[in-house]
């Protein structure tokens, strides 16, 4: 095996996963910035956040993992130049996220009720419904511009979703710092003040993203004059059933993240603040390797179209073996940093609330060692899943992951996540053991079909 093979390869996939990369990092940046303003208002207030957001991560998995169910079948139709047949996928695709994120926001709207079954803090469970009343509306923005984005990707537009993205993020920064600290005579609102910064960040993505599309060559023909409700049950049926599987592999791992959060409100207020830490800054290195994953569900879905089933292997292996680079960076970070890292969301200014700010740093700071240790198993499964998808095979990788968070990690966390044995610590150890599972299983699928897709090929 020649290592140049690969590495020659780095620079174009640099090329196509780094906008995807910000804009990756631009959704938890908004998350970022919404801890970092309301982590200066008290500890109790930052959990209440992390739980509102709990809700929200369940149903913004569901929309964005569905979503990605467009990007292969654009790339395959881009590489094969069917237009017409693109942008009927595309308008399906659309028109399935608009009726997905209605949905999703009205069951985060009724489920609010079991923050009070969930035995979490009183207090955290008063702050955090009127904050996810309101941004749980953001749901429908957000899905609809998942549709425009995972688009653009398929036809390896990936820097205009990055724009819209830092738009975006401008946009939450200015509403938050005013409505939440009430500045220029706007009443301080709080934490609800940072659902209306999300809200109106996500609803200003799609305008700018679907203006940018519609002024581009490439573009305009599949973003203009769209028969939006004249839909074909054949076409609609593909997308769904590509769609419904890539979900519910996204919700399977977010929702154990979730039962993390919810397993550390058991704990108490300060465990489930620095699990919310530890949570925010592995989800910034997680967009890093998403953004991989998505570079390798491109080119495969391209290298698909084209039948070219060597390149599609050799390929993917090289953003493979470059997600393993940069995550073993990134572990290397959180090792250096891992004391330094969450001051990043305290105020030390705050006599209040010292000894709970001195409780919260020294859990967050345990959790990113742990953090560290998969960031390499957490790149591997985001890759090998991209890669899947890239080649449409969706249901089998479901159930592995399904069998890796939930028959494999979940049970630890909860064992060795209780107050007893390894509190905060064994929770991130059972997300760990998932991850792990998950990479090794999801590798194994695909080394598979990829020998077999070449061996078939070669027959025939």
């Amino acid at each position: 095996m020649q290592i140049q093979n690969y590495t020659k390869e780095f620079k174009y996939n640099w090329k196509l996963a780094s906008p995807v990369m910000l804009g990756m990092l631009g959704h938890t940046f908004v998350s970022f910035v919404d801890n970092i303003m309301v982590g200066q208002l008290g500890t109790a207030e930052l959990a209440a956040v992390s739980l509102g957001n709990s809700f929200m991560f369940i149903a913004m998995s569901l929309g964005i993992g569905f979503s990605t169910a467009i990007t292969p079948l654009i790339a395959e139709t881009d590489a094969e130049g069917h237009v017409a047949k693109g942008k009927s996928y595309f308008k399906h695709g659309l028109f399935l996220c608009t009726v997905l994120g209605v949905l999703l926001f009205l069951i985060v709207l009724l489920s609010k009720p079991l923050m009070y079954l969930m035995k979490q803090p009183e207090e955290v469970v008063a702050l955090a419904i009127p904050y996810l009343d309101l941004v749980a509306i953001s749901l429908i923005p957000l899905i609809v511009f998942q549709g425009f984005k995972q688009f653009s990707d398929g036809l390896a537009m990936t820097k205009y979703p990055m724009y819209a993205t830092l738009i975006g993020n401008i946009v939450n920064i200015v509403v938050n710092y005013i409505l939440i600290f009430g500045k220029f005579g706007m009443p301080e609102m709080g934490i609800v003040g940072a659902a209306y910064g999300t809200l109106a960040s996500r609803i200003i993505m799609v305008i700018y993203l679907w203006f940018l599309l519609k002024g581009k060559e490439k573009s305009k023909n599949y973003v203009t004059n769209i028969k939006f409700f004249v839909l074909d049950k054949l076409v609609l049926k593909r997308v769904f059933n590509l769609g419904v599987p890539s979900a519910m592999q996204m919700f399977f791992e977010v929702a154990i993240f979730t039962a993390a959060i919810w397993l550390s409100g058991l704990l108490g207020k300060n465990p489930q603040a620095a699990n919310q830490i530890a949570l925010n800054l592995g989800s910034m290195t997680f967009m890093v390797a998403m953004g991989l994953s998505v570079a390798a569900m491109i080119r495969v879905g391209n290298q698909k179209g084209l039948k070219n089933y060597f390149e599609l292997r050799r390929i993917a292996f090289s953003i493979f073996f470059f997600g393993i680079i940069l995550a073993i960076g990134f572990a290397i970070l959180f090792f250096i940093f891992h004391n330094q890292l969450p001051k990043l969301y305290l105020d030390y200014n705050d006599v209040e609330n010292t000894i709970d700010n001195r409780e919260v740093l020294e859990i967050a700071s345990k959790l990113l060692l742990v953090a560290a240790i998969f960031q390499i198993s957490d790149s591997i499964q985001v890759v090998m899943l991209g890669a899947l998808r890239g080649l449409q095979d969706v249901k089998i990788p479901m159930v592995l992951v399904f069998i890796s968070y939930w028959i494999i990690g979940f049970p630890i966390c909860w064992f060795l996540g209780k107050a007893e044995v390894y509190g905060s610590i064994g929770i991130w150890i059972g997300l760990l053991a998932g991850l792990t599972t998950a990479s090794i299983l999801l590798y194994i699928r695909f080394n598979y079909l990829t020998k077999k897709l070449i061996l078939s090929s070669t027959k025939s």
